[in-house]
């Protein structure tokens, strides 16, 4: 038996080459010159030296660019011609996908006929099928479907030149959604559905398994592993009297795409769609209001920028559901008895999330250290003479980083200067009062002097104030120093160096918050305010200088063993971070620049305040009795002040929020 493979490099072509060497006889492979070693590598890996020939040649090429002396010796010497090699690729342009998948199929077909192999088998495509609507058969082809974008029309094109140049006997085969391998599941792009495994890994990290998410319902799909598509295909391909026939390589049942996502999530511990809801609904406005909305440039940029965020590309948002659903009875037929049959989805969901996440994650690839973010950046930190700023300044300037050290007291920022020094970084002192306006635009001024750049903000200063509201009807100035430092203060020297930035294009703003603005503890009602306001100045200036490159992160920080805690004594026992560990977080909001940086408890309290804000009032009651007011904030001392194994426990189960 003697073979000729095209696309023998690609997913479905090497699991194929796999299949057929467990057979007999030679396969002559395609091959470009600058491929060869991939395709060497593959040879080893198949253990199959002596048994793979490679041909050079080149799927735009007359012929495909094969050598004459070639066709001239293996002239009737070949039984079966595996044509594989195309794009599949919803995002190509219209130009590539012509060039590869109907001139790349013209140029094999003239090859077939001038070898004369006793079989031609066509990898197609069910997009073939386009936008038809109902039971499209293996036995349909030329419908008069529509076929909505370039690589639908392509791969109906492609069939085509088989079925009316091909001077041969062909097979086709319509391989449905195909996914990595169901026993390992191996993969090696993005493509269908792992387009969304970056939202499923997103709400993974964001929010507890259980919490039911809502989403839209895009229709149907059909996902296919690719051991059943190659199992299937060398299958097929060796029954006889099958010539002339098309085999739809998919499941016999259509799976609600939702369902397959939900089916992904569940592999991968995330929250599941509890609610889905028809995207057909949107038919139910007059017609082509929705589509004229979403074609307002305000909009397109909108969705462009989410569907970013995510990696999806926006090519393939309408295409996400098929509009008809595939007749698999011929290909069941071909394959009776030999045990090929299309797994379920739960039974291999797992290891398709595993390999994508250890192998395939965008985010593996990505230069995410903190040395590429930081090296040569010069960063002011305020509040870096302790805790979170300290520990945050000696972490970014190990990583190359130039701190900017920033606080009211001179010897402890030289101590902290001292230690960035003496571990080979640079550093520089500032002295400035953060709760004085005319204080911090003296600082603006002395930055910009002595610098050529400033690229990075981290508003860490702060006060914080645990005083019942009850204590505090005679104390209004505890609002006002409370809301002059955390806002007022933070904002003012970001405003400061605002345009220094837009002129550079380029800044980024870390403002660490407080788990405390979406929990809402009581007591906390100065210092919350404070840095909700903080919160809310961030979310409206983030929209007008994203055009600028001057991004945002808020950190809503949880409790923190710093001196600001220190005077309430209860805290010595409860569950706090190190401020070792709060200047990762403030490293990882400069070296990802996400949004937000939360803790899924934080995450929990804003959600289930936004449903049942009742209910939370009563159990945040229930906090203010059992954590009582602390000496400090009656003005006291209580050497024997200590927190009792009910606050202990309460404080154990929401850890992070301040009590």
């Amino acid at each position: 038996m003697s073979y000729f493979v095209t696309g023998a490099t690609g997913f479905i072509g090497r699991n194929l080459v796999e299949r057929l060497l467990e057979r007999e006889g030679d396969i002559h492979v395609l091959v470009r010159e600058s491929s060869r070693e991939r395709l060497d590598a593959l040879i080893e890996r198949w253990n199959a030296q002596g048994r793979v020939h490679p041909v050079v040649g080149d799927l735009a090429a007359p012929m495909l660019g094969v050598d004459e002396a070639w066709i001239a010796e293996h002239k009737g010497g070949i039984d079966h011609v595996f044509h594989l090699a195309a794009i599949y690729d919803m995002t190509a342009d219209e130009e590539r996908n012509d060039v590869l998948n109907v001139g790349g199929t013209r140029n094999l077909v003239a090859l077939v006929n001038a070898l004369e192999p006793k079989v031609l088998h066509h990898t197609s495509s069910v997009a073939a099928a386009g936008a038809y609507k109902g039971l499209f058969r293996e036995d349909m082809f030329d419908e008069g479907q529509k076929l909505p974008s370039a690589y639908h029309r392509t791969k109906f094109e492609s069939e085509r030149i088989v079925r009316e140049e091909s001077t041969v006997p062909w097979r086709v085969y319509r391989p449905a959604v195909v996914v990595g391998d169901s026993r390992t599941g191996e993969m090696d792009k993005i493509d269908g559905p792992y387009y969304f495994f970056k939202a499923i890994q997103r709400a993974r990290d964001l929010l507890p398994q259980w919490f039911p998410l809502a989403g839209p319902e895009v229709g149907d799909t059909n996902i296919v592993p690719v051991d059943y598509v190659a199992d299937a295909m060398d299958a097929i391909a060796h029954r006889e009297d099958l010539d002339g026939q098309a085999f739809h390589l998919a499941a016999p049942r259509m799976t609600k795409a939702g369902a397959a996502l939900n089916e992904f999530a569940k592999a991968a511990h995330a929250p599941q769609l509890a609610v889905r809801v028809d995207s057909k609904l949107l038919d139910a406005l007059p017609k082509g209001v929705f589509s004229l909305l979403l074609q307002l440039p305000q909009l397109k940029d909108v969705r462009r920028a989410v569907l970013a965020d995510f990696g999806i590309p926006d090519e393939i948002v309408g295409h996400m559901g098929f509009t008809c659903s595939f007749d698999t009875r011929d290909t069941e037929r071909a394959l009776a008895g030999t045990g090929i049959e299309v797994p379920p989805l739960e039974d291999y969901a797992d290891r398709i999330w595993d390999y994508w996440e250890r192998n395939l994650d965008p985010d593996l690839f990505k230069d995410r250290s903190l040395e590429a973010a930081v090296n040569g950046r010069t960063i002011v930190i305020t509040g870096a003479s302790s805790g979170i700023g300290k520990s945050a300044a000696l972490k970014l300037a190990k990583a190359g980083g130039i701190p900017l050290l920033v606080a009211r007291g001179e010897e402890k920022l030289l101590e902290t200067k001292s230690e960035i020094e003496a571990a080979g970084g640079t550093a520089y002192v500032y002295t400035a009062d953060l709760s004085d306006m005319e204080a911090i635009d003296d600082l603006v001024k002395r930055i910009l002097a002595d610098h050529a750049q400033v690229d990075m903000i981290v508003n860490n200063a702060g006060r914080s104030i645990r005083r019942s509201i009850s204590l505090s009807l005679d104390r209004f100035h505890d609002f006002e120093r409370t809301m002059q430092l955390n806002y007022f203060g933070a904002i003012r020297l970001v405003m400061g160096l605002i345009p220094h930035m837009a002129e550079r294009k380029f800044g980024h703003v870390v403002n660490v918050s407080s788990i405390g603005v979406q929990t809402n503890p009581p007591r906390f009602s100065a210092y919350v305010a404070s840095k909700s306001a903080l919160d809310a100045w961030t979310r409206v200036v983030s929209s007008e200088l994203v055009g600028d490159n001057i991004t945002f992160t808020t950190i809503h920080m949880p409790l923190v063993r710093t001196p600001m805690i220190a005077p309430t004594k209860m805290y010595d026992s409860l569950p706090t971070l190190s401020p070792d560990e709060a200047g990762d977080l403030v490293c990882d909001a400069i070296r990802k620049k996400p949004k937000q940086i939360n803790t899924r408890l934080g995450t929990f309290g804003e959600v289930l305040y936004a449903l049942a804000p009742k209910a939370v009032d009563q159990i945040l009651h229930t906090a203010y009795k059992v954590f009582p007011e602390s000496a400090a904030s009656k003005g006291q001392k209580d050497p024997d002040e200590k927190a009792s194994m009910e606050q202990i426990a309460m404080a154990n189960l929401m850890k992070g929020v301040h009590w």
